[in-house]
Order: structure tokens, then sequence, then C-alpha cells
């Protein structure tokens, strides 16, 4: 299918790929492979645009109408700064983090709000996205729900660019993505409402006992990953005021999803050791995971657990979207809300 918007272009590749899990947020690749809008004016509808790929210029003559994105997980930013998707591939269907149409529960009512059809579950399907007619095909360079090894094909289609979100933060993800599809300025005003928000929480909240341990918790056996000052969690947490526990010097972290900078695996006699924050958060948690953490005998002897300190950031914060990064705002200044003062006599 010959593409009207592509100019210059070159296949794609990605200078460095670590295999992820669908939820990771964060890794240790470089961003030089990231495509790089640039124009001579960098105001919202600037066109022709060139983005720097590895492999040369890629140049969009107008702004991308019609947007097709292969990663559910960069669906949720696309749907933030107002960008013209119009279809996804999906996750599982009705899960704890996914509905019916298999699209992260965090925005998918703003996706069925907007008509973003679901293309396919999981498995990318080249036809389905063919049928679609886009004018941009949007692609993450790692983790499940990347479509790279249809790259060659989906080329063919329309300019497609890969993006690797897991190096970044959902605002630099925004930033990006608004560049390359010509809404910066949508990209400017989500990210300052958001920060706005930040504010407002900071000062609606009284810090729990500090430091805090912010983990993701598996009860079969797993163990735990904790989130570093690099992940986007631990960036949040930062900002609003949290200090994150430091790891033992004693404690060798497992490195089975190879380097990274984001998280710190823990298993067996590590895990309890490396959970030494003095307040828990639990993140892709509920209640209910607050309960096993309560009840794992390995964890009973730890002050946070003994004195109730544990508390679930909700099942959506495995990675961070505009989305879910809210919802994760909104659950901190219900556990943290300050106390009010007291009544005047």
């Amino acid at each position: 299918m010959k593409n009207s918007l592509l100019k210059n272009a070159a296949p794609l590749t990605v200078l460095l790929m670590l295999p992820l899990a669908l939820i990771l947020t964060g890794c240790d690749n470089s961003q030089s492979a990231q495509p790089v809008a640039q124009t001579a004016d960098k105001s919202q509808g600037e066109w022709p645009r060139t983005l720097q790929t590895p492999k040369g210029p890629l140049t969009l003559n107008h702004a991308p109408q019609r947007i097709v994105s292969t990663s559910v997980t960069l669906t949720g930013t696309l749907l933030a700064i107002d960008a013209p998707v119009i279809a996804s591939g999906a996750t599982s269907r009705n899960t704890s983090v996914a509905d019916d149409q298999g699209f992260f529960s965090q925005w998918g009512q703003q996706a069925k709000a907007r008509q973003v059809k679901s293309l396919y579950i999981t498995e990318p399907n080249a036809e389905a996205i063919a049928a679609e007619a886009p004018d941009l095909i949007v692609m993450a360079a790692t983790g499940g729900d990347s479509a790279l090894k249809l790259y060659d094909q989906l080329s063919t289609i329309a300019p497609t660019l890969v993006i690797d979100y897991g190096n970044k933060s959902w605002q630099q993800l925004a930033t990006e993505l608004g560049s390359i599809t010509g809404h910066e300025a949508d990209a400017r005003q989500r990210i300052a409402g958001f920060e706005q928000h930040v504010a407002a929480v900071k000062q609606a909240i009284t810090l729990p006992p500090q430091p805090v341990s912010a983990l993701v918790y598996y009860e079969d056996g797993r163990g735990v990953n904790l989130w570093t000052p690099a992940s986007a969690q631990g960036q949040l947490l930062t900002e609003l005021g949290f200090t994150l526990a430091t790891l033992p010097a004693t404690i060798t972290p497992q490195t089975s999803m190879g380097k990274r900078n984001d998280i710190i695996q823990l298993a067996g006699e590590n895990m309890a050791s490396g959970v030494n924050g003095r307040t828990l958060l639990l993140f892709s948690a509920d209640d209910a995971t607050v309960n096993q953490v309560s009840r794992n005998p390995f964890l009973l002897h730890l002050d946070a657990v003994q004195q109730q300190r544990v508390y679930a950031m909700g099942p959506d914060t495995f990675r961070l979207d505009y989305y879910s990064a809210s919802n994760m705002l909104n659950r901190i200044e219900q556990h943290f809300a300050a106390a009010p003062p007291p009544a005047k006599p």
C-alpha cells in the first residue's frame, strides 16, 4: 500500500532490546535510538516535520489523522494528548487491569467515547491493522505489547514509528508523541494539569513514617520487585516528598529480567531483608494484596506489617500513564490525607 505521508522512509531499528514483561515501566536502554522530531518551528501544525531515526530521516508531510497503535501501553498516552488514534492492539479481556475490550481499565471509557477499535488480543495482526487504512502506525520497541517482528511488513502500509516507552516517564512519552503527531500543545496542557494535581496532593497529605518501600508483591512465591528512584513510580513518590528506602549493601538483587535501573528483584531470603521501609506501598495491588502481605509468615516481623502501615496503590499502577498516575495520586491522598486542624474553642 502506498503511503501518502511517507516522504523519505527507512526501516527503524532498535539498538538495545531487553525482554520485558507487559507491565514494565523502565529499563536501561539508551535513548539515542529514539525518533526525535526536528522542525524549524516547533509550534503545533508546522509541517512537514522530520523524525531522525537510527537508519536515517523519516518525513511526515502532514499531521496524521488515522493512527493505529500496536501497543496497548502507548494507546493510553495517545488518548491523553488527544491524538487521533482510531484503533489499538489489546491485552486479555475482563481482567483486574483490563476491560471487556482488552483496554486498560484506567482509560477504557475514554477509548469507548472516542470509538477506538480493539484490533486483536495480544498477538499482532497485520491484516487487521492494514484494514484500518492508517496514516501512522505506532509501535513499542520492547515489552509484551511490542509488534516489532512485524515492522518490515507494517512499514509498507504506513510510516511506522518504534517508540521505547520503557526508559521514560509518561510525561516524556507524551512530549515525544505530541511532537510526532502535532499535538504538542495538548501534551503540554496535560502535563501542566497533572503537575498542578501533584502539587495539590503534596499539600493535602501528611507523609507516613519514612523511608518507604515501594514494591510489587508476587503471591506465588516469586518474591518482590522494589521500585527505584529511577522508576516512574519512584519519581512520582519523590516529587510528593516520599523517601525510598535504600537496599542493604549485603543484598545482591536478581537479574533474571536483565540489567534494570527501575526495579530491584528480590526473592527468597533477600525478600524480607530488602523490604526495609517503615511504610510499605504496594503497586499493582488492591486491599486483597495488602491482606496477603500482612499474612505472609516471612514478613510478619517487619515493623511496617506489625504497625499496619501497608497500603495499596491500586491494580493499575504497574506502569504509569496519565490516567493511572492520576489514580495513584487520588489513592495517596485518600490514604494519607492530613488531619483537619482542631476546632477553635
